[in-house]
């Protein structure tokens, strides 16, 4: 490894790491194009000595514990002595959360952290968006021979499921994902949202219907034309609105939108402070999908707004479910994360859901209490779980569940793997065991009333949330053995 100068300010090491960063990207880009000009493969002693290395963050910890008054914070401990280390991509993206993430330990440890380079090389492909590099007839197969390619048997989340082995690890783990898998989600990421990674804002809103993307789209674009917190709207296809051009027809009416499989629309602010909203459509396959790239981005929050059928008779078509645990039928997860797993509510999170309810509708806690259920939510892979009721009656009933989807179990369960805060508020769309079913002029009715007041419920959760900062971070996502950064 090649060592840089240590020094103590957690924004010069990060200026270091972009610095490598951008050296290495030039360097692979540089040989790439040499190849397809003139066919000339790479110098080996070049890869050889690093010359396509991510940088890599290194420090050593030799057992003195943090003061007694840093204690409570959940992240930003060393747990053991030792060498820790990371791989990094794209630290200009990362760079606050980096410089946070650094100062915490620089400040609470006196450690001295290095910056150089690693063994992982920067797969070819995550280099070429920008670039200029137009491959023409070269296929992929003839480029992994001379570059750097993308191997999935070095991608993976066996930290983030406990399955890390450190007695084959030569460092500590300092982040819960390397660089390698870092570069795999984000262009990801790009590909279903039709948006670049840049956007994603720090709080994110899921739902499973586009009237409440509609909804969000006009809200910001008002937000843009008051000049408040909010800078700019972007959305899936490339479109971006600003105060000057803040027309939610443009992105309501945007073709682009429909190509991508979960389009997703971000209200952006200072620091990354401000809102994404993510349609993932319908199931727990397409919630995971989404889920296992955005947690590389490390947000603060992500919540479920959207419809579900409800299961008590005294609900009403309308009403509110704030979700206290999780039935989980969705399947997608059981062999990283078993369905017996408890999934814990965050408190701050079910805190921030029922005052911004309280808000939005005007209603004081004893009247809001007759139309906002807490409980038990099934999260099922059945759409037409109706058709074996007969099979899952005992079991809801048993779990004493208020409320069934396809969704939010899957996320919140992402949320408790991947240690992001997680909550879930849904609308009873229909009550489909009491033959209340969602009819076309029964969904339009409902639809007309209830969309805008629940997602401007979720968006004032948000304002909730910012409010709390690392207390939103809660030790009940933290394993007993876990990597300092959040």
């Amino acid at each position: 490894m090649v060592k840089s100068a240590t020094d103590p300010n957690a924004a010069a090491v990060v200026e270091t790491l972009c610095q490598q960063y951008r050296a290495s990207t030039d360097r692979l880009r540089e040989a790439l194009r040499a190849y397809i000009d003139t066919g000339t493969p790479p110098d080996p002693e070049l890869r050889a000595s690093g010359g396509f290395a991510y940088p890599e963050i290194r420090l050593t910890y030799g057992g003195e514990g943090p003061a007694e008054d840093r204690r409570p914070r959940s992240y930003g401990r060393l747990g053991e002595a030792g060498d820790y280390a990371i791989t990094v991509t794209r630290p200009e993206l990362y760079h606050d959360y980096l410089t946070e993430q650094l100062g915490i330990l620089i400040s609470d440890y006196g450690v001295d952290v290095e910056v150089g380079s690693s063994h992982q090389e920067i797969p070819f492909p995550y280099v070429l968006d920008g670039s200029g590099i137009e491959l023409g007839e070269l296929r992929a197969e003839e480029l992994a021979r001379y570059f750097p390619a993308t191997e999935l048997a070095r991608i993976g989340d066996e930290l983030a499921d406990g399955l890390w082995d450190d007695s084959r690890a030569e460092y500590r783990p300092l982040a819960l994902f390397d660089a390698l898998r870092t570069d795999f989600s984000l262009a990801r990421l790009r590909h279903y949202t039709g948006t670049p990674p840049e956007h994603v804002q720090r709080y994110i809103l899921f739902t499973n219907y586009q009237r409440y993307v509609d909804e969000f789209i006009r809200w910001g674009c008002e937000q843009l034309k008051s000049g408040d917190r909010y800078q700019s709207l972007s959305g899936a296809g490339g479109i971006e609105l600003t105060c000057d051009n803040a027309d939610p027809v443009a992105l309501e009416a945007a073709t682009a939108a429909r190509k991508h499989q979960m389009p997703a629309y971000h209200l952006t602010a200072e620091g990354r402070a401000g809102i994404t909203i993510v349609n993932i459509g319908v199931g727990p396959s397409n919630a995971k999908t989404i889920t296992d790239h955005l947690a590389v981005l490390r947000p603060e929050a992500w919540l479920m707004i959207g419809h579900c059928g409800g299961l008590r008779p005294s609900q009403r078509i309308g009403d509110y479910v704030l979700a206290h645990a999780y039935l989980r039928d969705d399947n997608v997860l059981n062999a990283v994360l078993p369905p017996e797993i408890p999934i814990p509510p965050i408190a701050e999170v079910q805190q921030a859901l029922e005052t911004a309810a309280r808000e939005v509708t005007g209603e004081e806690a004893d009247a809001l209490k007759q139309r906002m259920r807490t409980g038990t939510l099934v999260t099922t892979d059945d759409r037409n779980w109706e058709l074996r009721y007969s099979q899952s009656a005992l079991r809801f009933s048993l779990s004493r569940a208020v409320a069934i989807d396809m969704e939010s179990a899957t996320i919140a369960a992402q949320g408790y793997r991947y240690r992001v805060p997680y909550g879930t508020l849904l609308c009873v769309s229909d009550k489909p065991l009491h033959g209340e079913l969602k009819l076309p002029g029964q969904a339009n009715l409902f639809y007309d009333r209830a969309v805008r007041e629940h997602i401007e419920i979720g968006i004032a959760a948000v304002a909730e949330l910012r409010a709390f900062g690392p207390r939103l971070h809660s030790r009940k996502l933290r394993a007993f053995d876990e990597p300092p950064f959040r």
